[in-house]
């Protein structure tokens, strides 16, 4: 039984994003902690193109032995709301193990003289089409809980989408733009600048490294509760017992000091799920960014 066996040789984990960012630092991370412990080697593949799909799509389409491993983002599941082609379904992928949760952090720059949502809001409403907002990218989880916020807070705010997180930060710090939707990894180094005010956070829960900033339901503001995660997957046609061993092995490696103390300091809220309930995160988060995606009226293609 090749369960039994597993892993006997290389296994491979791609990345569907350049090398160099979080995602395949991550990888990294897990992989090289999964190859010390299993005597295999682990090889990280970069894989980009099309918002994450090439690099899906092919570990959707490999075969189900276990060597072929999938380091997925929350596009996994925005994906199929956003595009009318899809190559793959997303019941074609296993989910192995949540690795961390990530979430945005609504900031705007300190010049604007605003310390809460609520009086973003108010100004927003008092000049309509006065006020934008910057995300990571067109479609990102940054660009949907922006347009997410401007319903429930019922303003007219442009949408900018930059090249990534880096850019938008850095038009954030220069005054560029008057708010944005800023992944909480980007943020970190940038938490202690006197540039910014940090109004609110996406997600379930306050940010451990930010206690004192609301969540955006506290904020008043709710529906913005689903947070980005990293996480792993394998081929659908994988045996069980093969997609629980390395979903046990990964929750382990999470949660152990040294990973957990590396992921947090990347702002991240490390996780280390089983495969049952990351498949259960899955089904739950599908459906919200479908809500989201419907209400915002945004496709790509």
């Amino acid at each position: 039984r090749a369960e039994e066996s597993y892993p006997s040789k290389a296994i491979r984990f791609i990345v569907p994003y350049p090398a160099g960012g979080g995602t395949d630092t991550i990888a990294r991370l897990i992989g090289t902690q999964l190859s010390q412990r299993w005597g295999q080697s682990v090889v990280v593949e970069n894989k980009p193109g099309a918002s994450g799909i090439l690099g899906n799509d092919a570990v959707a389409k490999a075969p189900g032995d276990g060597y072929t491993v999938l380091m997925g983002i929350t596009t996994v599941v925005q994906i199929p709301a956003l595009y009318k082609k899809v190559p793959y379904k997303l019941s074609d992928l296993a989910p192995v193990s949540q690795i961390a949760k990530s979430a945005d952090l609504v900031i705007v720059p300190r010049s604007l003289g605003i310390t809460t949502l609520q009086q973003f809001v108010e100004k927003a409403r008092a000049e309509p089409g006065k006020f934008n907002y910057g995300s990571y990218g067109n479609a990102t989880s940054s660009h949907l809980n922006g347009e997410r916020f401007k319903q429930k807070a019922g303003i007219d705010i442009t949408h900018i989408p930059y090249q990534g997180s880096g850019p938008e930060m850095a038009a954030l710090l220069g005054g560029q733009i008057t708010m944005a939707f800023v992944d909480a990894t980007a943020a970190y180094p940038h938490l202690k600048s006197d540039k910014i005010n940090v109004l609110a956070i996406t997600g379930a829960q306050r940010h451990p490294a930010l206690p004192q900033v609301p969540t955006m339901t506290e904020a008043g503001y709710p529906g913005l509760e689903a947070n980005g995660w990293f996480g792993t997957f394998l081929p659908a046609s994988t045996p069980k017992p093969i997609v629980d061993k390395l979903g046990a092995e990964i929750a382990s490696i999470v949660k152990s000091p040294e990973i957990h103390k590396r992921l947090t300091e990347m702002g991240l809220i490390p996780v280390g799920s089983l495969p049952a309930e990351f498949k259960a995160q899955i089904e739950k988060d599908a459906v919200h960014w479908k809500n989201v995606v419907e209400a915002a009226k945004i496709s790509l293609d």
